[in-house]
């Protein structure tokens, strides 16, 4: 196997948060009722979950852009990004699942996932092989 793109994404959780309290905010449809569910387990802050899903499937994307360097892109970005889910585990692993219409482009890659949150920020990181 081999690395064929690399992404990374920084949010800022506060003003993640003041666009999620938006009414009609696009982030409504972009994540999934599970995305929504494991922010929401009541555990801690669930702009600062959501935030580092957001950073993970703008990781995605950027990765899988990078592997594609000189083509245009074969999903539009916001169908990508509802198509991307973030999972985790039972010890709370995280994990990229993806649906159509990607996964249909990505099925035989293998993405790996990253996440962290430092103060105001959320950060991730993927990388894409082959």
């Amino acid at each position: 196997m081999s690395v064929v793109g690399v992404g990374v994404d920084l949010v800022h959780v506060p003003s993640f948060a003041e666009q999620l309290a938006q009414p009609g905010s696009r982030f409504a449809t972009l994540f999934t009722p599970g995305e929504r569910g494991d922010a929401s387990d009541g555990s801690s802050d669930r702009a600062r979950h959501l935030a580092a899903r957001w950073a993970a499937k703008e990781a995605v994307v950027k990765a899988w852009s990078a592997s594609l360097y000189g083509q245009p892109p074969l999903v539009d970005e916001s169908k990508a990004l509802a198509a991307i889910e973030l999972v985790k585990d039972a010890w709370g692993r995280p994990a990229i699942v993806l649906h159509s219409p990607v996964r249909e482009h990505l099925d035989a890659s293998r993405l790996h996932v990253s996440l962290s949150h430092d103060g105001d920020y959320a950060v991730a990181y993927v990388t894409l092989s082959s």
